[in-house]
Order: structure tokens, then sequence, then C-alpha cells
């Protein structure tokens, strides 16, 4: 890429970001407007964008070609495999290269005449970005509520249609939560408002449709900021849901659907420490906890004694070796989504007594989900089987035979055969001696010899664990002699709730350490060339990226950082940034703690931007994100390019349309692909 361009320069401007252990002086505060309507910020990141688009121009009939490879392996018209519920089967449809999905449902058989609940195609005309999160339906089958954001915000709208005559409500909800319940009364509607400021959800609402939203009636407010709330309906359709977590602790209230003053009560209070998930199964609570069970328990308890802890009957004790991850209730069954050996599998457990059982596989690094299981009253668990050379193939298991039927296996076009790869579990050491499990996949003909260039991707945050689940753009890097890593570095859940402890607060910089051990292991093993590694992440991911940098710049020729969480200290310090009060108990409290604050600043990518030579960086941005605001990327590339020691470039990409997810629509999101994948290609030296 040439590098005779000049990047475009923010100018330094002394802001002192004041704190009880020490102020801090950032240059680049100003490139904050929470409106996002400042000119000369706006001016700034254009500049940016034509910077990028100048930088990469010799590449773009590459990136074209490699589009259409992209989007050339997704079959065009594509059908999901249908969901039986309160008799209809329902099924989501793309049309031939639509780029939304098309909802719709057939009463009693699959050779009913079609309805059409929401085309989102239609839905999305006249939006540079358009999202359908969540669809309910009444229980009486005649309207649909669904939340939808033409930002990627999240902040959404919701909207009422009346399925019998076609109609569009004027109810309309604004500035909400996706979750959406349904009372049994047909024309109540549950939904949960978001702070004006913070947009976190901390009220839950009941609208009763035809009326205005002036007269909608509080049914609970959420005081303690540091928790999420969501809304849910018991898979009976008998219970409704009011959760609220935080990152250590969970807190549940019930009501009757039927009930018509919908009346909560509180299941098991708040407790630091504490963290459980409910379910309603013929009349009694199933419950999920971490009660004397640092991997969580099972446990089942009759409704009336829910608070009372010494009372439930354990289904499934607690394990060393195995994390309970969720769990879904079968007439006379329950199946567990668990953890073990770094991989996700489902063990099957008879309601009446009786030994469970894993439903097995033959590959070595593999995951299996819960597909849609919407019928209480049956005993067939669908779940979705994938692995890094699988595609997503759905199955129905009979849960009292065992024999199972595939539903749907994905088609991957373009000539795809899985035997060309291969897909294996590895294990690095960490420094402090922990192993750290790698998930491996690269073309059987690709040599082992130190010659491939490697691809490694990691996240490390919330106990969400990467699993290796097939990707059919994946293939683009590994036909053309990549090495694709996933390093489960602490901070994920993959082997235990003590993997996550141990990768959050004071032990943060356990998951930097452990990104950097598996790169070293690839290397030295002869995986990989030592000259050709790229490291890709995003979000929280994207932190990891830039700690990676700081520390260890050395060893990667590129790096990749997707809307990354970079200004750790600054956004910490603000709670009316969304999302900081809900994050204390995952990166600490900078205002409270001096151990927290410096230990913090210690890691946070943007405050140790020291002067070294880089590699060549590629960022993302977006302007409406409310998850990663977009100026800590966009001051972050500032600082990188002030203490530059290379000419590398620092290559910054900003959605001026989208928030943290970047573009909507099925193909559209692979233009976003083919541009990451084009600078990945030609930091390598592969551009073929």
């Amino acid at each position: 890429m040439p590098r005779s361009l000049a990047p475009p320069t923010a100018s330094l401007r002394p802001h002192i970001v004041p704190s009880a252990f020490g102020d801090r002086v950032d240059p680049y505060y100003w490139l904050r407007d929470d409106a996002r309507e400042s000119p000369e910020i706006l001016a700034h990141l254009t500049a940016e964008n034509a910077y990028t688009d100048a930088v990469t121009q010799r590449l773009s009939p590459l990136r074209e070609r490699l589009y259409a490879e992209l989007i050339g392996r997704i079959q065009p018209d594509d059908t999901s495999v249908p969901v039986y519920k309160n008799g209809y089967w329902y099924t989501t449809r793309y049309a031939d290269g639509g780029e939304y999905p098309v909802y719709v449902r057939q009463k009693r058989a699959l050779d009913a005449p079609v309805e059409t609940l929401l085309d989102a195609n239609i839905a999305a005309v006249g939006h540079s970005f358009y999202e359908a999160a969540f669809l309910a339906i009444s229980p009486d089958n005649t309207l649909l509520a669904w939340s939808e954001d033409t930002v990627g915000r999240r902040q959404y709208t919701v909207r009422i249609k009346n399925l019998v005559t076609g109609e569009l409500l004027a109810d309309e909800l604004t500035d909400v939560e996706a979750d959406l319940v349904w009372a049994n009364d047909n024309c109540t509607l549950l939904y949960i408002a978001k702070h004006p400021e913070t947009l976190l959800g901390f009220r839950v609402m009941k609208h009763v449709i035809g009326r205005a939203t002036s007269c909608d009636v509080l049914l609970y407010e959420q005081d303690d900021m540091s928790f999420y709330m969501g809304l849910s309906k018991s898979k009976s359709e008998r219970v409704i849901f009011i959760s609220a977590h935080s990152t250590v602790s969970s807190e549940y209230r019930y009501a009757d659907a039927s009930d018509p003053d919908l009346v909560f009560h509180l299941a098991v209070p708040r407790e630091r420490d504490h963290e459980y998930d409910l379910e309603e199964k013929d009349g009694r609570f199933i419950i999920r906890s971490n009660w004397r069970a640092k991997n969580f328990a099972l446990y089942a308890s009759s409704m009336e004694h829910i608070h009372e802890r010494t009372t439930w009957q354990c289904l499934i004790a607690p394990k060393d070796d195995a994390y309970i991850a969720s769990f879904d209730v079968f007439k006379n069954y329950i199946v567990v989504s668990e953890r073990s050996s770094a991989l996700r599998h489902l063990r099957v457990l008879p309601v009446r007594g009786g030994d469970s059982h894993i439903i097995k596989s033959d590959e070595s690094a593999y995951t299996m989900s819960f597909g849609e299981n919407e019928d209480s009253a049956s005993d067939t668990l669908r779940y979705v089987y994938s692995s890094l050379t699988t595609p997503r193939a759905t199955y129905d298991y009979d849960l009292s035979s065992g024999t199972q039927v595939l539903r749907k296996q994905e088609i991957v076009l373009g000539g795809f055969d899985k035997n060309n790869y291969q897909t294996e579990l590895l294990w690095a050491q960490a420094p402090d001696g922990e192993r750290i499990p790698v998930s491996i996949v690269r073309r059987t003909t690709t040599p082992l010899d130190g010659t491939a260039p490697l691809y490694q991707y990691g996240y490390g945050a919330y106990g969400l664990s990467q699993d290796p689940t097939f990707r059919s753009s994946i293939l683009s890097l590994l036909d053309r002699g990549f090495v694709y890593a996933i390093a489960h570095v602490r901070g994920g859940q993959e082997m235990g709730r003590r993997w996550y402890d141990s990768g959050r607060l004071l032990n943060k910089r356990n998951t930097f350490s452990d990104f950097i051990a598996v790169t070293m292991h690839l290397i030295e093993t002869g995986y990989v060339s030592p000259s050709r590694v790229v490291a890709m992440g995003g979000s929280a991911g994207g932190l990891l990226v830039g700690a990676v940098a700081n520390m260890a710049s050395h060893l990667y020729k590129a790096l990749v950082a997707h809307v990354p969480f970079v200004d750790v200290v600054t956004t910490m310090l603000d709670e009316t940034i969304p999302l900081t009060t809900n994050e204390y108990d995952e990166w600490g409290n900078p205002a409270n703690s001096a151990e927290i604050y410096q230990y913090m600043l210690s890691y946070s990518p943007y405050d140790a931007v020291s002067k070294q030579p880089y590699p060549s960086m590629f960022i993302t941005a977006g302007l409406w994100d409310s998850q990663v605001q977009y100026w800590e990327p966009v001051k972050w590339v500032a600082k990188l390019r002030q203490c530059q020691q290379n000419e590398n470039h620092v290559l910054l990409r900003i959605n001026m349309d989208a928030g943290h997810g970047g573009k909507s629509g099925r193909f559209q999101h692979y233009h976003e692909v083919a541009e990451e994948y084009v600078f990945v290609l030609a930091a390598v030296g592969a551009c073929t």
C-alpha cells in the first residue's frame, strides 16, 4: 500500500480528565461529540474514510473479487427449518438476493397457505440500516409486535400489526429495549423503557393496545444501574419474568401471565455472587444457580418456596470439570448446555429419574447449541451442530429413543468440500503455567513447516465463550494458505467459571498474555510463519488487540480491531456513557479504588500507547455505536499515528450509518469482510 499519502491529523487540545487518584491530560478528548452533529468532527471522520479509500485504492479489484467470492458461497434463497407453536408453523425466508428476512407462517400444516407476518426488505426501504430485533405474536395469534432499529444504536421502536386485517396499528413505542412479552389477555404488551441518557433499560411498562402511551403503567423500575434488565415468558406461556442481571448477581420477578393486574413476585432477592436463571415447568421452577456451585448446578423448587434455597431439590450437582451454561425444559426431560474441555455439548436428563447422557460428536473441536424449541409438551429436542469444518446442521433428537433426524444442513456454494479442511484442538502454555485451548482450522494441503500465514482471533470478556463454529467467509483465507486460530483466552468461560474470573478485574492482563502465548506456541511449533502473523478482535476483543499491540507488537505483521473498547479508564470514570455502570464488576470502578485505577491504566490501549514501532493496523468504528462510542477508536488512531516509530499504516474505517454491529443486510455485511480480508492479505503478501 502506498506510503506517500498523509493521514488526517487531529490537533492536540489538552483536556484534563479528573480522578481522585490522579488527573490525566487527554489531547484528543475534543473528538467526542455525544450529539454527533459537530461539523468539524464529522469532517474529520469523513477525512479518515477518504484516507483509507486512497491508501487501499489499488486493492479495489481484489476487494471486489473477494466480495463476489464471499457472497458466492451463500444460498441466494434460503428457508429456516419450520417451528411449530400454538397452531402455526413459523418460518424465516430469504428471497433470491434479498438482504433481509421475510417472516411467514402457515396454519396447522406446511401445505397450508403462506401468511406473511413481516417483510423486513419492505420495512428497510429508505433506511441505510435496518434490524427487526424481536417478534412477538399475541396468544390468540391475531397481533404481531416487533421491535426495530433503523440507526444501529439499539434504541428500538415497537410497531404492532393486526394479523387478521393486515392493518398497522397507531400504537408506537419509542426508545425501548428489544424484549417484548404479551400478557394472556391478548391486548396487553410489556416492554422495557430506556433511560434517555445512559440508554439502559430501567422501567418495565404495560401498554394496552389502542391506548395512548401516556397511559402506560409502570410495573417495575430498576434503581441499580449496574444491572441489565430483561423480559421473557415461560415456555408454557403461563408465567412472565422480569430479570435483572449484573456481572455477579441476578434477580427474577414473576407474574401469572393471565393475571389482569400482573402482580410480580420476587423470586430470590439479589445477592452479590449469586447468579441464577428461572424457567417454569408443570407449576414448579427449574433453577440454574451458582449457589454453593462455582460452575452452577440445576435445581427444582415449588413456586411458593422458591426464595428458600435450602428447600431446592438438586437435579444436577455441581462439577469442577463441567460448567452448566443454560438449559431447556421438555415434557419428560431437561436438557443442559454444558461446557467441558473447552467444548460445548448437550446433556439429557430424564425428569423422573435415571442417568443423564451426552449427545455425542465424532469431531475433536465442535459446538452444540439449542435450536428453537417452542413446545413444552414435546420430547423432541431441536439442536444445532457446527464445527470449523462442518456447516451449521439442524437436528431433531428424540429424547426418549436417542434417534435423530437431520432437518437441514447449511448449503455452502462455490465448490466447498469439508474434506479439504482439517480442524483440531491444541493447547498452549501461558506464562503462569495455565494451558490455553486453541481451536485450529486449515486446508489439509497447507504445510505446517513454518511458512503459513496465521489469522488469530480472540475475545476474552464477559464470560462469553468463542465456540469453534463454521464461517463460510473464513474459507477465503484458508484457501489462500492461512491457518485460522481461535485463542480461547481467560475472560471467556470455555473452561468454566474459574476461566472467566481469572480474566477480569485485577486478573485482566491474563487475557492478553494468554493470547500472546498462543501466538508464540503456533510459531514455535512450526504451524505458522513468524513474519506472517495477523491478529483480530472486536469490541472487548478490540481491547485485547489494542493491549497486545502495546505489549508485543513485534510478534504481529498486522492487527485488525473492530469497534474496539480502548479508552478504558476515561470511559469507566464516566457514568453518563451507556454500559459504564453495568461493567464495574467486569473491569472495576476506577473512581473508587486506587488499585483498580492504576491496574486499568497499565493496560488501557489508549493510555498505554508509546513511542515504538507498531504493526500495520486496520481499525473500525460505528458513528452510532452505543456499546463502544465512536470517539474511542478515533482517538486511539490519532494517538497511534502520533507515536508510531515506523511507516506502517494505521487505517480507520468509520461506518457513518450504523452502530456496533456494522452494516445490516445479509450481503451488505460482506463488503466490510472483504475490506478486512484485503488488508490482511496485503499485509502478509498474499494478494491472489
